[in-house]
């Protein structure tokens, strides 16, 4: 596998790594429709943990079978796959090899006591990753939330370990809990600051959600205004995010969020990919869809960050 001049860069960026962890990380970068470009499309399947099996699947019956994610990743040409343990487990062996795995380590669920601080519970191991041979382990911190420090030490103890198992660590980091509104959730002066934390927190990959133009903080606001930081769109809050991220050197990729019109999911990724962003990570925008319906979405997507700059 020959590397392209910008894999050769964004691996050059992580300097403190072994080359199994570059080795991983490439083949992600290297897989697909987008190989070699440096940009990302990746599926993402926890949601029958988060939202449960009916909520996530009944639109879609055959996405109830694990393998159809396997199959709609690779047919679309994705990047990576990641899920909880079971369904990667369900599909192993018959898709050894064929697409980079992400083994998601914590996860939600919607059962839980409503007045339970949001948290995540550790449902799988970097061994378990290792065993299936996935490039990168998965986690989710909630900045914000009661658990949040708890969060951070759990994630500190499994990313040295998966470094030192030669795998890449990719950090959902979603703004949720007592500390932050609900439009802070996705608040751009939050989300910045839960990026940042992900990449200080030692992440390959930084995964957040598309920010909005709202301020939460009003000492941070008073420094947007003050230096004039541009985020009135949403290609200019992108760009923002990215330069938190120790000025780009860092793999940000953005979530798809809830069910949208196909016109509505392209609009937006359209202004991520303005703003320079390193990919889409989108689950329920795509598997949620009839599976030609999906495929061509995911093209389109595709197609989108080939074209970007």
């Amino acid at each position: 596998m020959a590397l392209t001049r910008k894999v050769k860069e964004i691996l050059s960026w992580y300097e403190s790594d072994n080359p199994g962890t570059k080795g991983n990380l490439a083949r992600m970068l290297m897989t697909g429709k987008l190989g070699g470009s440096g940009k990302m499309g990746i599926l993402p399947v926890d949601q029958g943990f988060e939202h449960g099996p009916a909520r996530s699947f009944a639109v879609n019956p055959a996405a109830y079978d694990p393998h159809y994610h396997f199959k709609l990743a690779i047919d679309a040409g994705l990047n990576a796959y990641a899920a909880p343990l079971g369904m990667l487990e369900a599909g192993a062996d018959t898709f050894a090899g064929a697409i980079p795995l992400i083994l998601k380590v914590n996860s939600n669920n919607s059962v839980a006591p409503k007045d339970c601080a949001p948290d995540q519970a550790v449902t799988a191991t970097v061994e378990d990753a290792l065993r299936l041979g996935c490039s990168a382990i998965g986690f989710t911190i909630y900045p914000g939330g009661h658990q949040t420090y708890d969060q951070l030490e759990e994630i500190r103890e499994m990313a040295a370990e998966a470094k030192a198992l030669g795998m890449a660590v990719v950090i959902w980091s979603y703004p949720r809990g007592a500390g932050i509104s609900k439009d802070g959730e996705t608040a751009v002066d939050i989300t910045a600051y839960a990026a940042h934390i992900a990449a200080l927190m030692g992440a390959h990959i930084i995964k957040v959600k598309p920010p909005t133009a709202f301020i939460e903080q009003a000492e941070a606001k008073k420094v947007y205004e003050k230096e004039k930081i541009a985020i009135g769109t949403l290609a200019e809050r992108i760009a923002h995010i990215k330069q938190t991220t120790f000025g780009g050197r860092r793999l940000v990729i953005f979530s798809g969020g809830g069910a949208k019109s196909s016109a509505e999911v392209l609009e937006e990724v359209r202004g991520i990919a303005a703003g320079g962003a390193d990919g889409s990570i989108m689950g329920r925008n795509a598997f949620q869809r009839p599976r030609d319906e999906a495929l061509g979405l995911l093209s389109e997507i595709v197609g989108i960050y080939k074209a970007a700059k």
